[in-house]
């Protein structure tokens, strides 16, 4: 199948739920709006994307079926592994090769390495198409936080995403640090986050604001909110913490926090689509990010889309963070959560009307979010590279 005469078209591989892949999504508007091309997106189906792609005649979303390996408890990891890697392998393949118009240009996720950067330089191959790493993290170092970095699987998957990634004809970074890595180090020109941490620093400021005020925890509920009404909470709000996304251990969260027994801070967890998340964005006063990079050289996507809406951040230090959070401009970082829990008394205190140390930080991620719109830096950054790597490129 042919390409569009006159009209450039490109691949947006993502072997996870688009919906859930922001940068992604922006890539494919930026695509289709700012480079003036036809976009298909092959990924897994789940959450739907934003409805700005949804709506868009020239973005494409062809779903694949994410492979659930069921009844096979009896095969060892290792060969599990193998099995979806291979049945992922010729899906890619199917849709890559077959399945979609031949595009100018693959843009493919990374992570996860395995299959996807092998199956998208085969389909590269195969259709005369270019091929662009977008790196978010390294594979190899998350698959090392359940194995370990000296496992024979990881060492495997090392060699794997290090050979493959340096075949592409070009990359995107989300830093500055893993630019660098990228370059020194692989020759390419370019943990999960402890929710418990949020919860010991809620705790914190529940038990600090009792003290403050001199309340027994066992106040009855009801008394609280009398005395808020009478301006006795003024001085420390009660906090509403919104967590957002639907991992694994939702339920094993929401249990512990029905057992902190909070008095002055609550916990609502929801789903929301694409649309919906800059709207809360823009109710809320603090956004919270406990990402920590497994390579020490990605950045949290939350954090960008925190700032976008004009939402001051308290994020968890890591190496590169400060590329992104600029501590007393437009948040704060901290290491554990009785950093976090001063933080939280910090902001808050004299809220609504004189809290002046949110209300700078606000101003500050306000001046971040109009400086850093991500189609301005898409233009300057990215369009470049796409226009050099595709070239006269032609199916």
């Amino acid at each position: 199948m042919m390409a569009e005469t006159g009209r450039k078209r490109a691949a947006v591989v993502v072997l996870g739920d688009i919906g859930r892949s922001p940068r992604m999504q922006y890539h494919s508007l930026s695509l289709a709006n700012q480079a003036g091309m036809e976009v298909d997106i092959v990924a897994n189906g789940g959450s739907d994307p934003h409805l700005l792609l949804r709506e868009n005649p020239s973005i494409h979303i062809h779903e694949m079926k994410s492979v659930q390996l069921t009844g096979i408890s009896k095969i060892s990891g290792a060969l599990a592994l193998l099995l979806k890697a291979s049945i992922q392998l010729t899906m890619l393949i199917w849709y890559l090769c077959f399945k979609i118009p031949c595009p100018d240009v693959f843009i493919v996720q990374n992570p996860p390495s395995v299959p996807t950067l092998a199956a998208v330089k085969l389909a590269s191959w195969i259709r005369g198409a270019k091929f662009i790493v977008d790196w978010h993290n390294f594979g190899y170092t998350l698959l090392g936080l359940s194995h370990g970095r000296s496992h024979i699987i990881v060492k495997i998957y090392f060699w794997f995403e290090k050979h493959f990634g340096r075949m592409a004809d070009g990359a995107f970074c989300v830093t500055k640090a893993m630019r660098h890595e990228l370059d020194q180090n692989w020759g390419i020109k370019t943990p999960d986050e402890d929710f418990s941490i949020l919860l010991e620093a809620a705790l914190m400021y529940d038990r600090r604001v009792a003290a403050t005020l001199g309340e027994e925890d066992s106040m009855d509920e009801r008394q609280l909110w009398i005395d808020m009404k009478n301006g006795k909470q003024f001085v420390y709000p009660r906090l509403l913490f919104i967590i957002t996304g639907k991992g694994p251990d939702k339920k094993k969260y929401e249990e512990q926090i029905k057992r902190l027994k909070l008095r002055r801070v609550a916990f609502r967890t929801m789903w929301l689509a694409s649309e919906d998340y800059p709207l809360l964005l823009g109710s809320a006063d603090l956004g919270v990010s406990l990402h920590t990079s497994s390579s020490g050289l990605d950045l949290p996507m939350k954090v960008v889309d925190m700032f976008g809406c004009g939402l001051p951040v308290c994020a968890a230090s890591f190496s590169c963070i400060d590329e992104l959070v600029k501590t007393n401009s437009n948040g704060l970082l901290f290491s554990a959560s009785s950093e976090l829990a001063d933080e939280l008394m910090m902001l808050f205190k004299g809220f609504p009307e004189e809290c002046n140390d949110l209300k700078s930080l606000k101003a500050g991620a306000l001046n971040t979010g109009s400086s850093s719109k991500w189609s301005t830096e898409w233009e300057r950054c990215a369009l470049p590279l796409v226009n050099q790597v595709i070239g006269r490129n032609a199916c």
